[in-house]
């Protein structure tokens, strides 16, 4: 396993160079093939485009269950001569060792050791690989939605949570805004009030923006990017906000998006035009990811883990699919430093949590009647 990784860590696999990532998508198609999957390459539009898998003989009307992952990174090639890849004792350290190749590795590990022990699980696992993730998955959600509308339920390798490994059975909903603040020209010296500000504008729309910030609600806004005007010498006539939204509910994101949509310019020289919307709903704990979370925990006992959960900001396809079908997410590698110079894997923890995806993989399937 740390051989695997170690070789698929050293593809670097940026989302915006297909060229680069495409020779990580070879390379899981050859690994994916010698444990006996027939694999689908699909191409993206944007990105070097996406993997389906199951294993062969592939059983008609059979029950199917999702095995999620993504391995494109938000690291530049070239990274790894600052970067290097390397294992230091029980540390496997890279760009995109742990978001996310650490549970490509499991996946497909645990598939090599359910075909080994000839176990039939009750339902096939369909593997979906895209390498677009880390930019919104544009490429490859319409064949996510797709399979998981079929899947009995689905299990998404990203990362665990912490170094104690835990899940991640909650994610928040996130959304990306733009606020564009239109006011009129004016000479700064010798006619500003013939001009109106956008910039004065958004100011107090920024107060408005992060006064919906609601922290024990689960609530962020922010303003993170401001764009525009002319120069120091004119009256601002437009400029724009690019604004972060995360909640935690489907009722929240709607509340939230309704009243950025609704802001009133301060100054009715001014006018206020908003674009944008949640482009990743939320994976929220519902009695169907719950009882995964449950089997999970029940399973992880049986091999010496005790299970924690997490709820989490960042979003992923989980949350997706997560609309459709009984989602868990986090089942993939423990470590530390998701996008961040210290990225590293613990070595030892690979083989447990592989095991852990297997005997999930092998579970009963439980009823389902929380399809929405």
């Amino acid at each position: 396993m740390v051989a695997l990784l170690t070789e698929l860590a050293a593809l670097e696999s940026p989302t915006d160079d297909p060229q680069a990532t495409g020779r990580v998508l070879d390379r899981l198609t050859w690994e994916l093939g010698r444990t006996s999957c027939t694999v689908r390459r699909l191409r993206g539009r944007e990105s070097a485009g996406f993997l389906v898998a199951h294993p062969a003989p592939r059983v008609r009307r059979k029950p199917l269950q999702l095995l999620v992952g993504h391995c494109d990174t938000v690291w530049p090639v070239g990274t790894q001569r600052e970067m290097p890849v390397q294992v230091v004792e029980d540390q496997i350290r890279g760009p995109g060792v742990f978001d996310m190749k650490g549970g490509l590795v499991q996946m497909i590990f645990a598939l090599r050791a359910l075909r080994e022990l000839r176990c039939d699980p009750p339902a096939t696992p369909v593997v979906l690989i895209n390498s677009d993730e880390e930019t919104g998955s544009a490429d490859s959600r319409r064949t996510t939605v797709r399979l998981a509308q079929r899947a009995a339920r689905a299990f998404v390798l990203e990362p665990a949570y912490g170094t104690s490994g835990k899940l991640k059975t909650s994610r928040k909903a996130v959304g990306e805004f733009e606020v564009v603040i239109r006011g009129r020209a004016a000479h700064a010296g010798l006619s500003p009030g013939e001009g109106t500000s956008a910039v004065l504008e958004l100011s107090h729309q920024i107060q408005r923006l992060f006064a919906m910030n609601n922290p024990a609600q689960g609530i962020s806004v922010n303003v993170g990017t401001i764009d525009g005007g002319v120069g120091p010498n004119v009256v601002a006539p437009e400029v724009r906000a690019r604004v972060d939204v995360r909640v935690r509910t489907l009722a929240d994101a709607a509340r939230v998006e309704s009243a950025i949509r609704a802001l009133e310019p301060v100054d009715p020289k001014t006018s206020i035009h908003v674009s944008g919307s949640f482009g990743h709903p939320p994976l929220e704990p519902v009695p169907r990811n719950r009882t995964l979370w449950e089997q999970a925990r029940s399973l992880g006992r049986q091999i010496g883990i005790d299970l924690e959960e997490a709820a989490v900001g960042g979003a992923s396809d989980g949350n997706i699919i997560s609309q459709y079908t009984a989602t868990l997410d986090g089942l993939g590698a423990v470590g530390d430093g998701a996008h961040a110079p210290h990225e590293y894997v613990l070595a030892s923890k690979l083989s447990e949590r592989a095991a852990l995806v297997a005997l999930l993989l092998a579970a009963p399937l439980r009823v389902n009647e929380d399809r929405p």
